[in-house]
């Protein structure tokens, strides 16, 4: 059954990365780690470009997953300051902390574009939640990732099945750009082919 499509837009919408870590990246394996790192950098320099706004969280900086990649607190620095530090829990949304600062940052938009690591854990439990609260979720698939395909097959399948749109990081860029000829278009674009384009040879 098909419904129409009414596109996310700046105004709209909120920016979510989760747990990009440097312990955490090297927990997936079915994407590589410059596929990662290049695309979670566009998404952070897109909602920079566009001053959308933008929660970071972690998650137990002390253990195996480690701090945030230095991409994102070099891009981010007010964000990466301001991030949700989780003790533990899995799905994000059950925090309180970051819930507030979504809510705060979301300040009624109803539009989330999700990434992290990874996607058959850290992703997959939030998105869902947040549809379940009345939310439109997209993920950004190849902005993270999963220790196997089988995982990552099973998370996708999973949030669809529950209203989530799965998309990826050079779609969604067009989604937000729109027209290319524009002012955010055209910083849209260069975001495109420097962070995604340029690195297709490493992917």
């Amino acid at each position: 059954m098909s419904t129409k499509f009414t596109p996310f837009t700046k105004s709209d919408s909120v920016m979510l990365l989760i747990d990009h870590q440097v312990g955490t990246l090297g927990f997936c394996r079915n994407i590589s780690r410059a596929t990662i790192v290049a695309n979670t950098r566009a998404l952070a320099r897109v909602a920079a470009a566009l001053d959308m706004p933008i929660v970071l969280t972690s998650s137990q900086e002390g253990h195996a997953q480690g701090l945030l990649i230095d991409d994102v607190q070099q891009l981010l620095p007010k964000a990466y300051e301001a991030r949700v530090k989780r003790g533990g829990l899995a799905n994000a949304w059950s925090d309180p902390h970051y819930r507030d600062a979504v809510l705060k940052a979301a300040d009624g938009r109803k539009n989330i574009i999700m990434a992290g690591l990874t996607n058959d854990v850290c992703i997959v439990f939030p998105s869902i939640a947040m549809v379940e609260e009345g939310f439109r979720v997209q993920v950004v698939q190849d902005a993270g990732g999963s220790p196997n395909a089988i995982g990552e097959a099973a998370a996708r399948r999973r949030w669809e099945n529950h209203g989530v749109v799965t998309t990826s990081t050079n779609q969604l860029i067009a989604e937000l750009g729109v027209d290319w000829s524009t002012d955010d278009g055209g910083k849209l674009i260069a975001i495109a082919f420097e962070e995604v384009i340029s690195h297709l040879d490493e992917m």
